[in-house]
């Protein structure tokens, strides 16, 4: 059976456990097991100092549990998340994800987690002050996407997403394994906060194109190169190859390939995916289309390839983010 919550729900039933422990030396150390009805566990909270808290939560679902994510204020935060399929003795592999979200608003969202899974995630809330505080002057001549971190309330929140570097699988490991009490403890782990924080803005500026080692564009070729844009944005279904669509617009494959990444900071395979996704995405959520109908309306002749591909996007699969979706519609 699946269990559908609310957030508000989630975070209630794992506050509810009347057992909890809490120590005794730190300002907010709590630590909840996990709810029965759900799987087994525990959730670890630890403020480190006003506008700084970390969660570490350890626990194996005995059911498939969805949590439905409304619109909201979002803080900045980092996660690192370790899932192993138990159900899948024959393949056994942990997947790993990282997962970086910068202060704003946070669109609402459907994440699925399935019975059997073991998870370990470690996550970070970081108010947007103290973060501001942490950067200084440095924030004003940052490059845009270390920028684009701290957002207004109102204004969407920068995400990124990618597989943790084994520098910061390391820091991880000495945080689950610290081994000091009290002050000490506060201080070493808060170290260790700000260390992910620096390897994730790493992370984040080697993503970026070198623009100095790039050719400066040509002003008709970045047209070229939106005109390529919309080409795909109106063949989402059955898109030219690279070379059509280098022929169409009148570039060769090579600036076409390399302007599409500077103009939009993608490849045009990654930027025609996304789109596809989304609007995948909004058919599901209007109940025009069914997940056959939706696969085949954004191109995907396989059905598995497309759920394969949704729940990589979104993390959750087209159908039950279908169901979820008619309930609030209907």
């Amino acid at each position: 059976m699946t269990i559908v919550l609310s957030q508000s729900d989630y975070r209630a039933m794992l506050q509810q456990d009347s057992d909890h422990q809490q120590s005794a030396t730190d300002t907010f150390d709590v630590t909840w097991r996990y709810p029965p009805q759900l799987g087994r566990g525990s959730v670890r909270e630890v403020r480190l100092r006003e506008g700084l808290e970390l969660a570490i939560a350890s626990y194996q679902l005995r059911q498939d549990v969805i949590v439905e994510a409304p619109e909201r204020e979002h803080p900045l935060e980092y996660e690192f998340t370790v899932v192993r399929d138990h159900s899948q003795q024959s393949t056994g592999a942990n997947l790993e994800n990282y997962f970086f979200s910068g202060s704003g608003l946070a669109d609402r969202g459907v994440s699925e987690e399935l019975a059997g899974w073991q998870v370990l995630d470690v996550s970070f809330h970081l108010e947007s002050e103290l973060f501001c505080t942490w950067m200084g002057d440095r924030l004003e001549h940052a490059e845009p996407p270390i920028q684009a971190l701290v957002k207004a309330l109102n204004q969407a929140r920068y995400t990124y997403e990618a597989t943790p570097t084994v520098a910061m699988q390391a820091a991880l490991q000495q945080i689950l394994h610290c081994p000091y009490t009290g002050l000490t403890q506060q201080i070493y782990l808060e170290s260790k906060v700000w260390e992910l924080m620096a390897l994730s803005l790493e992370q984040i500026l080697q993503k970026l194109p070198h623009r100095s080692t790039q050719p400066a564009l040509k002003p008709e070729d970045i047209e070229r190169i939106h005109y390529a844009k919309e080409i795909l944005s109106q063949c989402l279904c059955d898109p030219p190859s690279l070379k059509g669509l280098a022929r169409q617009v009148g570039l060769n494959e090579f600036t076409l390939k390399q302007g599409f990444r500077q103009v939009f900071g993608t490849t045009a395979f990654g930027w025609l995916h996304h789109h596809r996704m989304e609007r995948a995405k909004e058919l599901l959520e209007s109940g025009r289309c069914n997940v056959t109908e939706a696969a085949r309306e954004v191109g995907f002749s396989n059905r598995g390839h497309f759920a394969a591909s949704f729940r990589k996007k979104f993390g959750v699969n087209p159908k039950t983010y279908s169901l979820v979706a008619r309930q609030h519609t209907g």
